[in-house]
């Protein structure tokens, strides 16, 4: 019975948001309850009130953490106060990815944001893949209203089974609808959430011309107010929390006419790029584009925009450092389990970091598990 009412209150939850209501509301958990490291050895530093992370870059290596479970939809958010100063070729990336499951065929939800030198703001980059669509970026990206490393903000994905929208301070900026055009690449499968800051100078500012300059390191970016409001994946049962909810009910659809409104002026104030106009990557705007004129003429007063390459979407943002028993908060050892012969293709770099203690073992089970959950298929994914 009370599996029963949690998923009636989960589901109605993200039909709430959808509404446009504000999601202030949602439970915020500690560090632990959600979230694991995932790379960087004592680069990741877990704060005293537990609700609070640090995650830094210095020459040896940068850091990133991984939610424990795996979401099929949901809300997800949290605050993140970036580096100050010079952070050119710095990127700090908050987003939900299954690439180390699914390597040809990943999906992935993506908060990017590029450094800069100094005197020059952050920039805030989306994109989205599916079914492994990575030739075909989705990219966008704006300025912000503020200074995004004076203080905390806010930074949020919904994502259900007909949209996914980003939100910055709770403002929708961006709002990705499944379309028929845009086929399979729209994100279907079960992801986790991550977040990870790394050394991305061979494109992220000018198309590397100003590259990460470690004089000012350590780069810290700090996060905060996790939120992890999703259908999770059993992998032992086999099903998701939302698996025998109506769909009706489960599907939000739309957001209010205010918040449209003010998506729309956000983006005409504050995009700088949109795949949708870029005539050197797609001579034919991709299918699902809507060309407006006005905002095409806007854009192109801008600096082009240089892209990393095809292999920087997930594996690039996992480089590990050689770890070293019981520094910082890191659970992991030098044990790697890799799955192989997943999807028939071969693993070839992606591992999986396992401890040695129970706890540990545990998780990579429950991975193993859910790798044949997702072998099955199951209703939740379409």
């Amino acid at each position: 019975m009370v599996n029963v009412y949690l998923k009636l209150f989960l589901i109605w939850s993200l039909v709430v948001l959808a509404s446009g209501i504000s999601s202030r509301n949602l439970p915020i958990i500690s560090f632990d309850e959600g979230y694991s490291q995932l790379f960087g050895d004592d680069n990741l530093m877990l704060l005293q009130d537990g609700k609070s992370v640090h995650i830094s870059l210095d020459e040896r290596t940068g850091s990133g953490f991984v939610s424990q479970d795996v979401y099929i939809h949901g809300f997800f958010s949290a605050s993140i106060k970036l580096p100050a100063d010079y952070t050119a070729g710095v990127v700090v990336a908050f987003y939900m990815s299954n690439g180390d499951i699914y390597k040809e065929t990943h999906d992935e939800i993506d908060f990017e944001f590029l450094g800069n030198i100094r005197g020059k703001n952050w920039r805030v980059q989306t994109n989205v893949y599916g079914n492994g669509s990575t030739n075909v970026g989705r990219e966008e990206r704006y300025d912000l209203w503020f200074d995004p490393s004076e203080d905390f903000h806010h930074y949020s994905i919904l994502w259900t089974e007909n949209h996914i929208i980003f939100y910055v301070d709770y403002l929708p900026i961006r709002e990705i609808k499944k379309v028929e055009a845009m086929g399979r690449a729209f994100p279907s499968k079960p992801m986790t959430l991550y977040a990870t800051i790394w050394d991305a100078s061979d494109w992220a500012t000018n198309g590397g011309r100003y590259r990460v300059n470690y004089k000012h390191a350590p780069y810290i970016a700090e996060f905060s107010d996790f939120v992890l409001h999703g259908c999770a994946v059993d992998p032992v049962e086999q099903s998701s929390r939302c698996d025998n909810a109506p769909k009706s009910k489960s599907i939000p659809n739309s957001i209010t006419q205010e918040q449209r409104a003010k998506m729309q002026q956000f983006r005409r104030k504050h995009m700088q790029y949109s795949y949708c106009y870029d005539k050197t990557r797609y001579r034919t705007p991709p299918t699902e584009c809507t060309i407006d004129l006005e905002e095409a003429k806007r854009l192109q007063g801008f600096d082009p925009v240089t892209f990393g390459g095809s292999r920087r979407h997930h594996s690039k943002r996992h480089h590990r450092s050689k770890l070293s028993p019981n520094r910082g908060l890191s659970k992991v050892t030098h044990n790697l389990v890799t799955f192989s012969n997943l999807n028939n293709t071969t693993r070839d770099h992606h591992v999986i970091q396992a401890s040695e203690t129970a706890e540990s073992q545990s998780h990579v089970t429950k991975l193993s598990v859910y790798v044949n959950f997702i072998a099955k298929g199951s209703s939740v994914i379409t």
